[in-house]
């Protein structure tokens, strides 16, 4: 705790100066399929919670956000969401996680899915909510102009329930490429698949990295940069877009 109170000290100058207009963001390449609105305020992160969800999956995408939030004038807004009642979910390995917010896409400019529970056929994770059917259909009536939605890891086969990635490159962790292969989707072997308003992640880990591409294209790359030294941690792998291809 004492360590982020000094980092959030230490960035708080820079953010001023941001603010005060005298650092200029770098333009990235957003690849939307179409033309979003400009923002004018927070940058709204939805992340979907369920029972099962991998502990990671849903964490490091939530510390990258809230991290950016200093590195933006116009900040950030990150909650944990879900399609039933807000609850403490119970993550993959027995985290209890409070969830205080009900699904609400119309007020995201971002939502983010995890993964979770693919080796448990019969438990709880991404199996039991595709036989549920209610979150992929949530998912499936959610796009709209302006908002981006991301998976990383397992969570990609949530959004392939819900017709989202079938004809459109993507990714997922490397155990579960075949399943969203066969459902349709154009898989890549990439860290990060940025397909405009939908933006994919492999393994566990890529969290971080899905968070920190998403910082970078939609608040700039010094936001990007800023984040990754306060968490001492550099993005890896690659990012396919379409024009890397």
């Amino acid at each position: 705790m004492e360590r982020r109170h000094f980092l959030s000290r230490t960035t708080a100058a820079g953010a001023a100066t941001i603010a005060a207009g005298t650092l200029t963001a770098t333009a990235v390449n957003t690849w939307t399929a179409t033309a979003a609105p400009r923002r004018t305020g927070p940058l709204r992160v939805h992340i979907v919670m369920f029972d099962g969800v991998e502990e990671l999956d849903c964490i490091a995408p939530f510390e990258v956000f809230s991290a950016a939030a200093m590195h933006d004038p116009r900040g950030v807004e990150v909650r944990y969401v879900t399609t039933g009642q807000p609850r403490q979910i119970r993550a993959s390995y027995g985290t209890g996680i409070q969830v205080t917010h009900r699904w609400a896409p119309e007020e995201a400019d971002l939502i983010v899915v995890p993964g979770g529970g693919y080796a448990r056929r019969n438990g709880p994770g991404i199996w039991a909510e595709i036989a549920d059917g209610v979150l992929p259909k949530a998912l499936a009536a959610a796009p709209r102009k302006g908002l981006t939605i991301s998976s990383l890891c397992t969570g990609a086969l949530l959004l392939s329930a819900a017709g989202l990635t079938k004809g459109r490159p993507c990714t997922t962790h490397h155990g579960a490429k075949a399943d969203l292969k066969e459902q349709g989707g154009i898989v890549k072997d990439a860290r990060v698949v940025d397909d405009g308003d939908l933006v994919t992640a492999g393994g566990i880990s890529s969290g971080l990295e899905l968070g920190l591409w998403l910082v970078k294209r939609e608040l700039g790359a010094d936001a990007a940069i800023g984040v990754e030294t306060m968490l001492e941690y550099e993005a890896r792998g690659t990012v396919w877009t379409p024009s890397s291809s």
